[in-house]
């Protein structure tokens, strides 16, 4: 005789009610989860959408409370703002931005006290909230404490990446001021990892220059290292301003052997990518192909200028003082009928030539050429430039210089490039 199979205990009610109310509660749980997820990922320009999604998280309010304390913020935010911001303290201790509005709320309202405390717990919870920070520069700069003011700078600047773009002209336009000049070498001494973007930075920023120069000239003497290309900005850039003295004084810093009594350079030796007016530059244009190709023995300048075109080729800013000059060097290659030739020529900075030297073809004196010029007191900024004629010739013109300098006539040429 056959076993007959067990019947199924049938559940009762009470059961099943108990089942499905768990069901519900995981399902509950799950969209709860997933909703603080989506909220958490989406970007701050949803910061409202997000709080909707998860109003209980203590970060996100934080967030929303961030964004409604804005500086553009009308009472009803900032109001509302303080509501979210306390609401996100009971969710989540730790949320920096809550703490953070809540501290500029105070400082607001002229409760000093309770805005440092709120402020020093900020700092405590992060280094990263942005505003804490700045906070805390104005705190220092309140108090006149330099050191304590720059100290949060360079915090901002090392964990924040949007901080540059905020900080960075406020920091050059101080440069002004020798101590926040000192107290910033000194911060850049410990190479931080926004040290050079700023040297570039300051470098081509519409900061005094000359506070630049200074501030760079304190950076080289405690050998904190400046880009050659920052410092060539900076140089032109006190050129540009006629702050010639100060662009001289820099170049030379940056250019140990450099004499203001002759021109530099004059084998081409220096290898240097970014050049200033004071270092030797070559001018491309249409129908004009000139390159510098420098070597640590005897480099050389080339050039070639296609038929029916010319104009400058190669030119160097000087700064001679009045007197007599001697202006001399050798070429390679040319032969070109006088009227085509290429010459020097020496131009105050203010307009008009004070002095020219035809170059000769090769073939004669072995390449060497040699001519003299008189600086006027009146010129204290000169230009040299090598010019080219407009030749009829269907091969234009070409040809290398490998040696030029200009110098006092009754000084020897020194060996310094």
């Amino acid at each position: 005789m056959k076993k007959q199979p067990p019947r199924q205990q049938r559940r009762s009610p009470f059961e099943w009610g108990v089942r499905l109310g768990l069901a519900g509660i995981v399902g509950w749980i799950g969209y709860l989860s997933v909703m603080q997820s989506v909220a958490l990922v989406l970007p701050d320009a949803r910061t409202e959408e997000a709080y909707a999604l998860a109003p209980n998280n203590g970060r996100i309010a934080g967030r929303l409370s961030l964004r409604l304390s804005g500086p553009e913020a009308s009472e009803a935010d900032r109001t509302r703002a303080v509501a979210i911001a306390r609401k996100a303290l009971q969710y989540d201790p730790t949320a920096v931005e809550a703490v953070a509005t809540l501290a500029a709320d105070a400082f607001m309202r002229g409760d000093q006290a309770e805005g440092e405390r709120l402020l020093a717990y900020s700092q405590t919870l992060s280094r990263r909230d942005l505003r804490t920070q700045l906070m805390a520069i104005e705190l220092a700069v309140a108090r006149d404490d330099i050191p304590g003011a720059l100290r949060h700078y360079d915090i901002a600047l090392r964990t924040k990446k949007n901080a540059p773009e905020l900080l960075f002209p406020v920091l050059t336009s101080a440069l002004t001021d020798p101590v926040i000049r000192m107290e910033l070498v000194k911060i850049l001494g410990a190479q931080p990892n926004w040290g050079t973007r700023f040297i570039n930075h300051t470098a081509r920023s519409d900061a005094d220059p000359a506070a630049s120069a200074a501030f760079f000239h304190s950076l080289q003497a405690t050998r904190v290292p400046v880009p050659n290309a920052a410092s060539v900005t900076l140089i032109n850039r006190l050129l540009a301003a006629r702050l010639f003295d100060d662009a001289w004084t820099y170049y030379a810093a940056t250019r140990p052997g450099s004499d203001r009594r002759q021109s530099r350079d004059p084998a081409f030796r220096s290898a240097v990518e970014a050049r200033s007016a004071f270092d030797w530059t070559a001018a491309n244009s249409i129908g004009v192909s000139t390159a510098i190709l420098p070597d640590a023995t005897n480099g050389l300048f080339d050039f070639t200028v296609s038929m029916g075109n010319g104009g400058t080729l190669l030119q160097q800013l000087q700064m001679l003082p009045p007197g007599d000059y001697v202006l001399e060097g050798h070429s390679v290659g040319i032969k070109q009928p006088v009227r085509s030739r290429p010459y020097w020529t020496l131009r105050c900075q203010t307009g008009g030539e004070i002095g020219r030297v035809e170059l000769p073809n090769s073939s004669q004196a072995g390449g060497r050429f040699q001519g003299t010029i008189r600086v006027p007191a009146n010129c204290p900024v000169q230009m040299l430039a090598l010019v080219a004629r407009s030749s009829g010739d269907i091969d234009g013109v070409s040809g290398q210089i490998n040696r030029i300098l200009i110098r006092p006539v009754h000084a020897p040429a020194r060996t310094a490039s």
